[in-house]
């Protein structure tokens, strides 16, 4: 599989209010996972030198992990103005990957190193790491496990106490592999995960892996915009509490803030 990891600034896009009720069809097995479309409800600016590769966010502060060797950081980012308030930066020998907020630590992975880091949520401080197989991209969590993607079709679920591989979930659209998969968020139940590469976001079942509805994010970022081929989607943060989902891209210059459409 071709791997081109130099992940890119970003661009975050929220998606604000969610009406899952309404927003979350479900398709008969037969059937293509259905099809979503966007409205965009604010835009943020976002630091267009960032290499985006994972977002969270806790009230208005965004936790951003960035990437390429030399230049990986964490940072925690104020959503209305995008202006970074604290940044770690990585050893120039890692490559920064996916994050996750994990109680009061932050998770945050590498790329082929086999290596996550655990910061302190407020100050960013190193706690400490964990070694880990193959590939890091993407993480988040639901609740009880990690969940990690590494490009490949596969999900693994983590024992966040021991980081031992507990479960691993093969993610399909009605029996096919879908490989590329990115950075990672768990949305009401469900497993957002962007594919590597493309302008979609897939919903995943995490009881089955199976793709139950597909988003469609292009046109957020214009071709001008978009500056290098590298300027692609990644990045999604969700917000549980006011129900706001956020996505991002490499190199982006904004922060985006959208509702889901379903479409007919």
């Amino acid at each position: 599989m071709k791997r081109r990891r130099q992940h890119t600034g970003s661009t975050i896009v929220v998606l604000t209010s969610i009406c899952w009720t309404l927003a979350a069809p479900r398709a008969d097995a037969a059937d293509a996972p259905p099809v979503y479309g966007y409205e965009v409800v604010a835009t943020y600016p976002h630091d267009r030198r960032a290499f985006c590769q994972g977002l969270a966010i806790e009230g208005d502060v965004l936790y951003e992990g960035t990437g390429r060797y030399g230049q990986s950081t964490l940072r925690r980012v104020d959503l209305s103005s995008g202006k970074a308030l604290k940044v770690i930066r990585l050893n120039g020998k890692y490559f920064g990957e996916g994050i996750t907020v994990w109680g009061d630590s932050i998770v945050q992975l590498t790329w082929r190193n086999q290596l996550g880091f655990i910061f302190d949520k407020e100050s960013l401080k190193y706690r400490g790491g964990f070694r880990y197989s193959g590939e890091g991209w993407g993480v988040t969590h639901d609740g009880q496990h990690l969940i990690v993607s590494d490009g490949s079709a596969t999900l693994r679920l983590l024992d966040p106490k021991t980081y031992r591989v507990v479960k691993q979930l093969t993610v399909h659209d009605r029996g096919t592999r879908v490989d590329k998969l990115n950075e990672l968020e768990y949305v009401e139940g469900e497993i957002f995960a962007n594919v590597w590469n493309s302008d979609f976001v897939l919903r995943i079942s995490p009881q089955t892996g199976a793709v139950i509805g597909r988003v469609d994010l292009s046109g957020l970022l214009t071709r001008l915009e978009r500056r290098n081929v590298e300027a692609v989607l990644n990045g999604i943060a969700y917000d549980p509490q006011k129900k706001r989902l956020f996505v991002t891209g490499k190199f982006w210059p904004k922060l985006f803030e959208i509702r889901l459409v379903a479409r007919p």
